[in-house]
């Protein structure tokens, strides 16, 4: 069985919902960035600290399309985190038995 993906769709900077993550989840598990969840993967970011610490534990993703529906580009993003498209999140869902959405 593949280890959990779990999705972040809301702002580090007004929800807790990355630490508790970081927090809960279990090494080997997949993180995926979306919504306003990929303002947490900036490099310049107060929380870029948090995921380039855990990156031997988890696989990041941020969602492409919701990284420049924010005007952001990839170019400004932690080393290391996976772009995936909307068919590349279809892809993690479907190769990961369970999903965690975050609130």
């Amino acid at each position: 069985m593949s280890p959990m993906l779990h999705l972040i769709n809301k702002s580090p900077f007004e929800r807790t919902a990355l630490d508790s993550c970081l927090r809960l989840a279990k090494p080997g598990s997949s993180i995926l960035l979306i919504e306003d969840g990929v303002y947490a993967a900036l490099g310049k970011a107060a929380h870029a600290g948090k995921i380039a610490g855990r990156m031997e534990d988890f696989s990041f993703y941020v969602l492409g399309p919701d990284v420049a529906a924010r005007g952001l580009s990839d170019a400004a993003l932690i080393e290391g985190i996976a772009v995936v498209d909307y068919a590349g999140f279809v892809d993690l869902v479907a190769e990961h038995h369970v999903t965690q959405s975050w609130l």
